[in-house]
């Protein structure tokens, strides 16, 4: 159906001033929650606003396919598909299934508990470069370096965020200089996760390259090629995602200073905190699925080949899956968000990034307790990822001494 909700759900002007359209996904989940859209770009397709539906469409893949046209919303012509196909997030079982199992084996409990020192590490390094400022760009200096240190090699972390940003960013003016410029990222980020590859492959270490190139399921190992787009996949969606949502977290804590009293008061609230700065700020804003027959969602007749687009941050903000959905609450509990997914394609790295999350806030409040912006706020142009570019800040000066 059509709805009279007077809204262009992708507007990416929108999203760079705004971010998401909360307004709009609260009337149409109100009035119309599976509702047709159309786009001069991508054509027609099902907005799905409410929690219940995106929680059963993303259960079923067998209906919903995030291979028949891939899960990212983009109008990819058949080589940009062809070249995408095979990473993890494009996938259907039984390809997905055999290929999740391999990349997870990088991702297991005594690999995260492992890397919390590491973690602890890291933030503290970043910290101390910026503490005896009093000022900064909190993206550049401190939420856009913690994942990639994590993941790939200290010297190397500028270069892999460039073309992050190139791939990522396809709608915004400062980063697509060129068409050309995503497909030349794309293959350069290949590149060095080709020659990662086989570094590790010859040469391992104690890292998450080493593991996910060593790992073994039923006698199977990850191909160098699936390595690649995997590991790709990663230094993506890695580092956007828990960069945007430590920068984006910041923020609901700044523009809610009650709730950021009440968490430095009581500091044992922060893993709920972490949980609500995911809900609220949902770095991921959408994906998108194909029908494989007809079906029937929300009351609305879907015919085999319709794009449905889930919203993720509408759901977020449903008023029937949380209790005063519009508030920021850092105790909040429970708190079944679904910034990393449900179902299938749950986010592997779900529990990594909520380790750089809950230690980058356990150090920044202790240590720049009096934070605030310091300047305008800009926002990524994109639909697809809710970014934050730059957020100026400052904060009482850390002594020498106390950094010793």
């Amino acid at each position: 159906m059509t709805t009279g909700v007077d809204a262009d759900l992708l507007d990416q002007d929108h999203y760079a001033v705004h971010g998401p359209p909360h307004a709009a996904f609260g009337r149409l989940r109100a009035e119309a929650p599976v509702s047709w859209h159309e786009h001069p770009d991508i054509g027609g397709f099902w907005a799905i606003t409410r929690y219940r539906d995106l929680f059963a469409i993303s259960l079923d893949q067998k209906t919903f396919s995030s291979h028949r046209r891939g899960a990212i919303m983009r109008p990819w012509n058949e080589e940009e598909y062809q070249a995408q196909q095979n990473m993890l997030i494009n996938l259907d079982p039984p390809e997905h299934t055999k290929y999740r199992k391999l990349v997870s084996l990088g991702f297991s409990g005594r690999m995260i508990r492992r890397l919390e020192e590491h973690v602890r590490d890291i933030t503290t390094s970043i910290l101390d470069q910026v503490a005896g400022a009093g000022e900064c760009d909190f993206v550049d200096a401190i939420s856009a370096e913690l994942p990639l240190r994590v993941i790939v090699p200290v010297e190397d972390r500028r270069r892999v965020l460039q073309w992050s940003n190139q791939m990522i960013a396809y709608d915004d003016p400062e980063y697509q200089t060129d068409p050309m410029v995503p497909h030349i990222a794309a293959a350069e980020l290949f590149m060095y996760a080709n020659e990662l590859a086989a570094d590790r492959l010859a040469n391992p270490r104690d890292d998450l390259a080493s593991d996910l190139m060593q790992g073994e399921v039923d006698g199977n190992r990850l191909s160098l090629q699936e390595f690649n787009a995997f590991f790709m996949l990663l230094l993506v969606a890695g580092n956007e995602t828990t960069r945007n949502l430590i920068s984006g977290g910041l923020l609901a804590l700044i523009e809610h200073p009650e709730e950021r009293v009440r968490l430095q008061a009581d500091p044992s609230l922060l893993p709920t905190a972490v949980e609500e700065m995911l809900r609220w700020v949902t770095p991921v804003n959408l994906f998108q699925r194909t029908a494989t027959r007809d079906v029937e969602v929300g009351g609305q007749q879907i015919r085999e080949g319709d794009k449905l687009v889930l919203f993720y941050a509408s759901a977020n903000r449903d008023e029937d899956a949380f209790p005063d959905a519009g508030r920021f609450d850092i105790g909040r509990t429970p708190n079944d968000h679904l910034a990393f997914g449900i179902g299938p394609h749950f986010c592997l790295g779900a529990n990594l990034a909520r380790l750089e999350i809950r230690v980058m806030f356990e150090e920044l409040l202790r240590r720049m307790p009096d934070i605030e912006v310091a300047g305008s706020v800009e926002r990524l142009r994109s639909n697809f990822i809710n970014g934050i570019k730059r957020m100026p800040i400052r904060f009482t000066p850390e002594p020498v001494q106390a950094r010793a």
